[in-house]
């Protein structure tokens, strides 16, 4: 056994993160020795910041119902509206941004004939891109296009948001504005579109299925609803295959969300369940892109 020497001095413990600093104060969690610098104060006493940092790692962060991590700033909201607004900026000052980027399946000339362009002539992007671009200020419907889109998505995207979590809903609005721009090509390839009408009117059944699963009143978004879809199919001009192809997507999807699993499960069972949700409608959209591309490839283009 070793014993210190009488009258020798013992040497003062020190920091373990600063070796320099001398200190009697150890961590509560690890005992080691903290300078006042590392310390962070516990429920006793002090620990280190190592510890603090481990400790937060093994704290369960807040999900709300379907999954999402709780977050009180609706941040895809207010990016999807920045997007939007940067991006009619963008067409009025440039006449080309539409023409370029617009929703168009097949270009065709005012006699019908088939030129080179369009979703069928492998410019894909349109399908997406179309759904950031609104009619211009000179357009039959000018300024209340974007006002009336931006309004909605302000109105309902935080309230999604925050009980999808952020992934879900990016998922969700982004998968909606496909489906309608899809479902347009379908119908009608030769067609021109632009608006977030499609992704809005996902948002729409998205908030109705969501309000089902939680028991909530729905009736005002039934309204909203049904006061657009006649507007829709009893105004000229507008695409209604944009707005019930984002309906029937988002819709879909939504139900997958608030579903899947039946029961309560695990995050992880969850989360992969809706991972697999939103890759399946993917798939589905694009195979139906590559079948009607393939149906019109026979078309004669000059």
């Amino acid at each position: 056994m070793n014993a210190e020497a009488p009258g020798v001095p013992t040497e003062a413990p020190t920091c373990y993160r600063h070796p320099g600093r001398e200190t009697y104060v150890r961590c509560t969690r690890c005992d080691r020795y903290i300078c006042p610098d590392c310390m962070r104060d516990a429920a006793v006493g002090h620990q280190c910041v190592e510890c603090v940092r481990e400790g937060h790692r093994d704290v369960r962060q807040p999900r709300t119902i379907f999954g999402g991590q709780v977050s009180a700033t609706p941040v895809v909201t207010y990016t999807l509206i920045a997007l939007n607004v940067l991006a009619y900026v963008a067409e009025v000052t440039s006449s080309r941004i539409v023409n370029e980027y617009a929703m168009l399946g097949v270009a065709t000339d005012p006699f019908g004939i088939v030129h080179p362009g369009g979703v069928a002539d492998g410019e894909w992007y349109r399908l997406i891109t179309s759904a950031f671009l609104h009619s211009p200020p000179e357009a039959s419907f000018g300024l209340a296009h974007i006002v009336f889109n931006m309004w909605a998505l302000w109105a309902i995207g935080p309230q999604l948001e925050q009980v999808l979590g952020r992934w879900r809903f990016t998922s969700l609005y982004l998968l909606s504005a496909l489906g309608g721009s899809v479902l347009l090509y379908l119908v009608d390839p030769a067609g021109a579109a632009v608006g977030a009408s499609g992704a809005i009117f996902g948002l729409f059944g998205a908030f109705f299925v969501v309000a089902k699963r939680l028991r909530a009143p729905a009736g005002g978004i039934v309204f909203l609803l049904a006061l657009n879809l006649v507007i829709t199919f009893t105004v000229d001009g507008i695409s209604w295959e944009g707005h019930v192809g984002g309906l029937i997507v988002g819709a879909a999807l939504a139900t997958g969300y608030a579903f899947l699993p039946p029961g309560r499960g695990d995050e992880r069972r969850r989360t992969l369940l809706h991972a697999g949700a939103t890759a399946g409608m993917l798939v589905l959209l694009a195979a139906l892109v590559a079948i009607k591309t393939s149906q019109l490839a026979g078309i004669t283009v000059i």
